[in-house]
């Protein structure tokens, strides 16, 4: 019986964790799929240009994402330890980080933005048109930039508390802000209440706004709950982080930095193969993606839960019974996903019919919807094995099982399928995710060796950093 209850318990700390961080991305997403709908009806050329211009972003934000995530790692295990200094070290080596990555972002996005679009335009059987597709897509991203420090701020917020099992105030806050992205798509893109009909400029702009209602909440919730997040005070009277740490950050989280983004780009590049087959595909795939990522949300944040599990485990030194909870997590995982993936699966045929598209348009949809549905599986025990191999920040091992296996594997077979074959797309996917198997093969065997054990917070709090410390007002202890 006793046995029972740890299981029960064991299973629920998991899940506590992961069921707010699935309603709020589910929520993000649902919306996101309402905001995708939306500009569908306003016509296929806006929508393929609004998922151009999503497919690019998603580099930025896994970039941030990752640079985030190899920090974080630090949090969780900081955090294990009841380590607050530690906790406010990370807090603040966040914030260096995002100042660079959103600078470095809007630079991109403003001098390369249409060379980057034109990547993914190719003309096809004569569905859509190219240069009405680049102008939608030119306009959306203008307006995008403006959100990007908001979010960037936000993700500091959120990695900070989700990494210490704080996952209710993110999602809150999450809530809210879809709330007002959706109201406002549905006054700025179709002109209600007395407002312009401004398509695609007004689903950017209801975007940006809801970026800054974002932060805004998260901001001001964790500023009142200074007892609940100890680590907030002093976080901005001294700029001091221990050298030691900082050195250890980088080495963890460069790899995981370039790791996140190498496979978006890789992602982004996949896309662009797909691409070749003409812009009804580009439009298909945007409808398709939209489902996924709602149906992807249960087992994409189920990892990041298991790396959070992991991570406070590994710092409270737990590491005799680590592994075995690593594997049942997995497998956890898996079974979950096997819900989610018969739910998509059932929608495949009737979702593509809500847009007001061709019928090509909505057979490919339906076809790529179903071929991640039978993938899905797959695609969560390799993800779970991810965040378990990154929990005892083994950042480079992480990059070699991610990153290179999308650039030796998925990657090449569809540049040769896309570009050497006249197959069909829906089999040419099919093919492409199916390499995913290779990838759970590699990760089940790295997990089960354990190589990924590792406690690493270890840090000199007397020592310096000289670019910290000549800023600093006055020493944190």
């Amino acid at each position: 019986m006793l046995s029972l209850r740890a299981e029960r318990g064991f299973y629920k700390r998991a899940l506590y964790i992961a069921i707010p961080i699935m309603v709020q991305n589910g929520i993000t997403s649902f919306v996101s799929m309402l905001d995708n709908i939306m500009v569908g009806r306003v016509g296929t050329d806006p929508m393929s240009g609004v998922a151009i211009v999503n497919e690019l972003m998603f580099v930025w934000y896994l970039c941030l994402f990752g640079g985030l995530s190899g920090i974080g790692i630090f949090t969780a295990q900081f955090y294990g330890k009841k380590d607050e200094k530690g906790i406010r070290y990370t807090f603040r080596l966040m914030w260096m980080l995002i100042l660079v990555l959103v600078a470095a972002g809007i630079l991109v996005f403003r001098l390369a933005d249409t060379p980057l679009i034109r990547l993914f335009l190719h003309e096809d059987s004569g569905i859509g048109d190219v240069a009405a597709t680049l102008m939608y897509a030119e306009k959306y991203l203008s307006v995008m930039l403006i959100g990007m420090l908001p979010m960037g701020i936000t993700q500091i917020y959120s990695t900070t508390l989700k990494s210490m099992g704080e996952t209710v105030a993110p999602m809150k806050a999450s809530i809210a802000a879809v709330a007002v992205n959706l109201i406002g798509n549905y006054i700025l893109i179709y002109g209600k209440f007395g407002a312009p009909a401004l398509g695609v400029v007004g689903a950017a702009a209801a975007t940006a706004a809801s970026r800054f209602v974002e932060m805004a909440i998260l901001m001001v919730h964790v500023h009142r709950n200074t007892q609940k997040y100890p680590f907030i005070q002093g976080a901005y009277a001294d700029k001091y982080v221990p050298r030691d740490l900082l050195v250890s950050c980088v080495k963890k989280g460069t790899p995981l930095l370039f790791n996140e983004t190498l496979w978006a780009a890789g992602m982004a590049a996949l896309t662009q193969s797909y691409s070749l087959r003409g812009l009804s595909v580009v439009a298909a795939f945007s409808i398709s993606q939209t489902v996924t990522n709602v149906f992807s949300v249960v087992f994409i944040q189920m990892g990041m839960a298991i790396g959070i599990v992991i991570g406070q485990e590994l710092g409270t030194g737990k590491t005799d019974t680590v592994q075995e909870d690593a594997r049942r997590l997995m497998i956890f995982a898996v079974l979950i996903c096997l819900i989610t993936a018969a739910a998509q699966l059932a929608v495949s045929g009737a979702f593509p019919r809500i847009y007001y598209t061709s019928d090509e348009i909505r057979n490919i949809a339906s076809g790529l919807i179903r071929v991640n549905a039978f993938c899905m599986p797959l695609f969560s025990f390799s993800n779970a094995a991810y965040f378990v191999l990154r929990s005892g920040g083994k950042t480079m091992l992480t990059f070699f099982f991610d990153s290179l296996y999308t650039f030796l594997f998925p990657l090449p077979l569809a540049f040769i399928l896309s570009r050497f074959t006249g197959m069909p797309i829906l089999y040419l996917y099919l093919c492409v995710q199916l390499t995913e198997i290779v990838k759970c093969i590699i990760g089940g065997v790295l997990v089960k060796k354990g190589i990924w054990i590792n406690d690493i917070t270890h840090y000199d709090q007397k020592e310096r950093y000289p670019l910290f410390s000549a800023f600093s007002l006055h020493p944190d202890g």
